[in-house]
């Protein structure tokens, strides 16, 4: 004969409900051959009490567990359904009152659980930043959250739409690059510049420049003097005076270059420094600088630019969560390593730590346990009452058994002993 009894999908052992319905079977079998058993004892009992007058006490007892089992079923059936199909006030408990049980278990769960002091007070001997900071001090626990973080990284830059990010990079260079004056922070960051003397560096290496092109270009500047010189004038006049202009022009770059008090580096600073005043205060450079922007960014090398930063970001990136041996997955996985190992040695930092889950986990109780208890009222809700019914009774309806069993028994003790006092006091 095949076998009815439900599989998990392993295969291996039978389903947890199908088990506890038949555990739940058998234990109303037990109960109910129980009181049949009182009931044949009863009836034996007082058939032959006048022939055997002992039989009174065991006809007292069997006629106690009779009440017993029958007072206990009775009020283990009215907690799930109708006994016997008789709509007796208060019976089928559960299923009538399906909605207020829920209520009451969610306000017990709200006031004895999720008190701000109750979590408080466990996560504080809890200790959860040392034993997160154990957990990723291993080097397999940082490889995992590096994995999971770079999965969770691929699958935000497949989500994510190339024009939208492109959008929302454009808008911001306009609102933080484009719409905001350049002249006053440029002059503003010149002005610090030049009054440390950070820009000298700079200057010395253009001279330095300058001047080493002056030195290897005779030919150069003296060509221009021939070049731009009248026809009349004879050709070694021309060499004269280039070579002239040559000289003075080597010589008075090697003078700027070896002297820093130099006049055209004086000249060059004073200019320098009236420049970066008036990109700060003088209308009409603002306006030149304003210029300037709008001629290098464009509507179309912004769009550019942006559509340029992202997929330079977007390769780079896949690039790197893609590769477990890139420099990021490398660099991250280091770090939460570290960032545990910490956790664990620095007992301040881990204080720190357990303060600030302890305050956010009682902010969020404090503040939202009753939209989490909610969850309880509202499935419980959702609920069909005789379903409800049946699985409450899958659970515990076993363990109820029990109460039967046991009023069987103790109604049988209490019978004989009030028989057996009644007959003492009485006879």
């Amino acid at each position: 004969m095949a076998s009815t009894q439900q599989l998990d999908p392993t295969g291996l052992s039978p389903h947890p409900d199908i088990a506890k319905a038949a555990a739940l079977r058998r234990m109303k079998n037990i109960a109910l051959a129980l009181l049949v058993f009182m009931a044949v004892v009863f009836c034996f009992a007082f058939a032959l009490a006048p022939r055997f007058p002992w039989l009174a006490y065991v006809r007292s007892a069997a006629e106690g567990g009779m009440v017993g089992a029958l007072a206990d079923w009775f009020a283990v059936t009215a907690l799930f359904r109708y006994p016997m199909g008789l709509k007796i006030p208060h019976t089928a408990i559960i299923p009538n009152r399906k909605d207020e049980i829920g209520s009451s278990l969610a306000e017990f769960v709200e006031t004895n659980f999720l008190s701000e002091e109750v979590v408080s007070q466990k996560l504080a001997k809890t200790q959860i930043a040392q034993k997160v900071g154990t957990w990723l001090a291993r080097p397999e626990s940082a490889q995992r959250v590096a994995t999971e973080g770079a999965a969770a990284m691929r699958g935000a830059i497949a989500v994510l739409k190339d024009d939208d990010v492109k959008d929302v990079i454009e808008s911001m260079v306009r609102k933080h690059v484009l719409e905001p004056p350049w002249g006053p922070p440029i002059g503003k960051l010149a002005e610090r510049i030049f009054a440390d003397g950070h820009h000298h560096s700079l200057v010395d290496l253009l001279v330095d420049r300058s001047t080493a092109w002056i030195k290897s270009n005779h030919t150069t500047i003296s060509g221009l003097v021939s070049t731009r010189s009248p026809s009349w004038v004879p050709q070694f006049v021309d060499g004269l005076v280039g070579d002239k202009i040559y000289t003075e022009i080597h010589k008075f770059a090697l003078a700027v270059q070896e002297d820093p008090h130099h006049e055209v580096r004086l000249k060059l600073d004073d200019y320098l420094k009236d420049l970066a005043q008036e990109l700060q205060h003088d209308p009409a450079m603002i306006a030149k600088a304003e210029g300037i922007k709008a001629q290098v960014l464009g509507d179309p090398e912004v769009r550019e630019l942006a559509g340029r930063t992202w997929e330079t970001l977007k390769a780079a990136l896949t690039d790197a969560v893609e590769d477990p041996t890139s420099e990021l997955r490398l660099k991250f996985t280091s770090a939460v390593q570290d960032f545990g190992a910490r956790l664990v040695s620095d007992t301040e930092l881990a204080a720190k730590a357990n303060k600030w889950i302890s305050d956010a986990a009682a902010y969020l109780v404090g503040t939202y346990k009753h939209e989490i208890t909610s969850l309880i009222t509202d499935t419980v809700e959702r609920w069909d009452a005789a379903e409800t019914s049946q699985k409450i009774e899958l659970q515990v309806g076993k363990d109820l058994q029990f109460i039967r069993i046991n009023g069987t028994v103790v109604g049988s003790l209490a019978g004989l002993a009030i028989f057996t006092i009644a007959t003492l006091v009485f006879h």
